[in-house]
């Protein structure tokens, strides 16, 4: 597993993949990068991982070949002017299951982002409509709206897959559900027959550090249209509807939009598009990040079972006071 080192990750665009050897770089912590070395620099490496291409310093690697094995770990010297580009890893034996981008990192482009970050949007389709979701981790975890899902258990998920610097399509058909909160519109799935396959997921951010005004960018499948890319500003953090709090863009949101990500520039996750008012433009809305931590930490309480189509908890009516001429409740 990569540590942060000092590894700057690219777009992928303008670079093909050839029919290059796979090699080895070994490096002084005692990890190892294997890919196609596209070409080699007086100060670094570039190599092309099959989803993503990286440059490596070459005062981080002791060792290239085919078969290269690494050393016991050293402590890396810090380079002060290579910038590290946020990437998500795996969690799948976590408790929270996601990546948290805490420390507020670069910004880019909405046309860098959504080269690195394209590939995590996915199409959640059930008998009954379509929608949007994202991964969270390389396991096949990804997060959609509750109304996307809701009265189904036949869910397919379509990913667009990087091979050989082009843009696959392909179908999982064994999706499952873990868990759904009705009242936050949230729901979690998890991609069954995706064999060994990781995922490209993206990290969770905070909109603590968000500020109104600033520009973000949803990408989804709006009326079926997938990996269709929007932008604009948060116009709000706090508008309450229904008695929740959503965050509020000029991102042009529609149906099929929903379940999917709104990214900031730093690439992270600040929302789950999930709304807009009807016969209106620039006037969409977005669950805040936080209500998704939160729904993915007290995951087990929104359990369900899709052997069980009672699983979960159901509510009843509250009791009222009988009036004056009401007949009792039967017993």
């Amino acid at each position: 597993m990569l540590r942060r080192l000092c590894v700057v990750a690219l777009v992928m665009a303008g670079w093909s993949n050839g029919s290059w050897a796979l090699e080895t770089l070994a490096l002084k912590d005692g990890a190892a990068i294997t890919g196609r070395i596209l070409t080699e620099k007086p100060e670094h490496y570039v190599v092309d991982l099959g989803y993503t291409v990286i440059l490596v310093p070459k005062g981080e690697v002791i060792h290239r070949g085919e078969r290269a094995e690494a050393p016991a770990p050293e402590t890396p010297a810090p380079s002060p002017t290579a910038p590290v580009i946020p990437a998500p890893s795996v969690v799948p034996n976590g408790t929270d299951l996601f990546v948290a981008a805490d420390a507020p990192g670069p910004e880019f482009s909405v046309r860098e982002l959504v080269a690195r970050l394209g590939e995590a949007v996915v199409q959640v389709r059930t008998p009954s409509g379509l929608g949007s979701g994202f991964f969270i981790n390389e396991a096949g975890y990804l997060i959609t709206n509750f109304h996307v899902i809701e009265g189904e258990t036949q869910i397919s998920v379509e990913v667009y897959h990087r091979e050989s610097n082009q843009l696959e399509r392909r179908s999982y058909k064994e999706v499952r559900i873990i868990a759904m909160n009705k009242f936050r519109d949230l729901a979690l799935l998890r991609v069954e027959d995706g064999g060994r396959r990781t995922f490209v997921a993206v990290p969770l951010g905070q909109t603590d550090t968000l500020a109104v005004g600033e520009r973000v960018f949803a990408i989804g499948s709006p009326l079926g249209l997938e990996r269709t890319v929007t932008e604009g500003i948060i116009s709000t953090k706090t508008r309450e509807m229904r008695g929740d709090l959503y965050l509020q863009t000029t991102a042009p949101i529609n149906q099929g939009n929903s379940g999917g990500p709104l990214f900031n520039l730093r690439g992270e996750v600040v929302g789950v598009t999930n709304m807009k008012i009807t016969f209106s433009e620039g006037l969409g809305f977005a669950i805040p990040v936080e209500e998704v931590r939160n729904f993915l930490k007290r995951r087990d309480a929104f359990a369900f079972d899709n052997n069980n189509p009672s699983s979960g908890y159901r509510y009843l009516e509250p009791p009222r006071r009988l009036k004056e001429g009401d007949a009792p409740p039967e017993t």
